[in-house]
């Protein structure tokens, strides 16, 4: 049997290859015709009868390759390979994605296809850091369609493969699984709010209304379990509610349906969660009253009051427009609920490690309350009347700080009958209902 032909042996070799930089490196490379020329279209035209430039040295054919100092190795490499390549295979050659990224651009270039194909196998399999990832995309594409199978991985996809996954995400964000799924849940609703948000580049959910239906009855599901739970816990006994597994459970559903508010929040469509709070606002408050006014429960309660402010900015600022009984009713049952809370977490965090602890933003007190002087100065003048006298006579009337609103009932209380008469409705109201 014919023994195999080897790169550098120069007792068989009939063609030498001068692998050369305009920098003055040179290396010149024993090399046999047949196998180059097979597995590489450029030495088959040097080689062939109608290429007139060929040198002759030492009674063999000699090919002069010029290349960047940057692509020397590269060029070594890959008339190795030509030696060795085998159906298309060099796992064990490539040694990483920059050096397969070199071979592959003198394999392009030298035309040498069992290499190519090689190298766009290796590099659409492995892994790619950040700056790897970035040299591919700054290569690749100049190199012709037969290497953007390379690119698979970052090609956009469709609208319906993008829905799919953000609705199976959003159910399984908002699940509700136990302790252990956290981190997941977590991350999914992360990377949910991520393909919604309009950022440098644009959101991956470019048509909303073909998801909001779904989402919505997400949510729905969400809030239905939490509405049971509640109802469970507001039937224990004083004892049983304060049970830790209870609570830390209470408190998941809590994160949920603040997760879920402010995707509801980003997507505009937060009606029907607004109605459902409202409706099950007497029992939130009623069973977070009940429980023991310790450190523990602090989180629950500032949880409770991180919701409760997404409805409240949502209704105040007009997102989701309400009769004014509920209006009302919102201000009557959250206003001291909050004003109450504040002044316990304020006298159990006594420095900044405590509060960083629980996680005490002092940005959402400063909008809760403008967030209640919005919706107080949209009531009619008689109700801020209540909730101004109530604001007046407690002893937290340091917040929220209803002074802006007591301001502004004071002067339209005052231009009341002025107003009104240049608008001719003077002699149509009594002076009872003016105000």
């Amino acid at each position: 049997m014919e023994a195999p032909c080897r790169m550098g042996d120069r007792s068989t070799s009939d063609v030498i290859v001068r692998v050369r930089t305009h920098d003055g490196r040179d290396e010149w490379i024993y090399c046999h015709s047949h196998i180059i020329v097979r597995n590489s279209k450029y030495f088959a035209d040097r080689l062939s009868e109608t290429w007139p430039t060929c040198q002759i040295l030492d009674s063999r054919n000699c090919v002069e390759v010029y290349c960047q100092e940057t692509d020397f190795d590269h060029h070594i490499n890959v008339l190795r390979l030509l030696y060795v390549i085998i159906d298309g295979s060099v796992d064990d050659l490539c040694h990483g994605v920059k050096n397969a990224l070199g071979i592959l651009q003198v394999a392009v270039g030298l035309g040498c296809p069992q290499i190519i194909t090689a190298c766009v196998n290796y590099l659409e399999a492995v892994p790619w850091e950040e700056a790897e990832e970035e040299e591919i995309l700054k290569i690749i594409p100049g190199l012709g369609p037969q290497v953007q199978p390379i690119l698979a991985r970052l090609q956009p996809v469709n609208s319906s493969a993008i829905i799919g996954i953000f609705l199976s995400a959003f159910q399984f964000a908002t699940s509700s699984p136990p302790s252990p799924m956290n981190d997941l849940k977590s991350s999914a609703q992360e990377q949910l709010e991520y393909m919604i948000t309009e950022d440098d580049d644009a959101p991956l959910l470019t048509d909303e209304n073909e998801i909001k239906l779904e989402v919505e009855e997400c949510v729905r599901r969400l809030f239905a379990r939490f509405s049971d739970m509640l109802d469970t816990l507001l039937s224990y006994t004083i004892d049983s509610v304060h049970d830790l597994g209870d609570m830390l459970l209470f408190q998941s559903h809590l994160s949920d349906l603040l997760w879920a508010c402010q995707m509801l929040t980003k997507m505009e469509i937060m009606r029907e969660f607004v109605n459902s709070w409202i409706e099950a606002s007497d029992k939130i408050v009623n069973f977070v009253e009940q429980a023991s006014p310790v450190a523990e429960t602090v989180e629950i309660k500032f949880k409770v009051i991180e919701v409760a402010a997404k409805v409240l900015e949502a209704i105040g600022y007009g997102n989701v427009i309400l009769p004014t009984a509920e209006r009302f009713h919102m201000v009557k049952v959250w206003l001291p609920f909050v004003r109450v809370t504040k002044a316990f977490i304020d006298s159990i965090i006594t420095n900044e490690e405590d509060a960083a602890a629980f996680k005490m933003d002092g940005e959402l007190w400063k909008s809760l309350q403008s967030t209640f002087v919005s919706i107080i100065l949209s009531l009619p003048s008689g109700d801020q009347a209540k909730i101004l006298t109530e604001w007046l006579e407690n002893k937290h009337i340091r917040y929220p700080d209803l002074t802006e609103a007591f301001e502004m009932w004071c002067f339209r209380s005052k231009v009341a009958k002025r107003k009104l008469s240049l608008l001719g409705g003077e002699n149509d109201l009594p002076d009872s209902e003016i105000l």
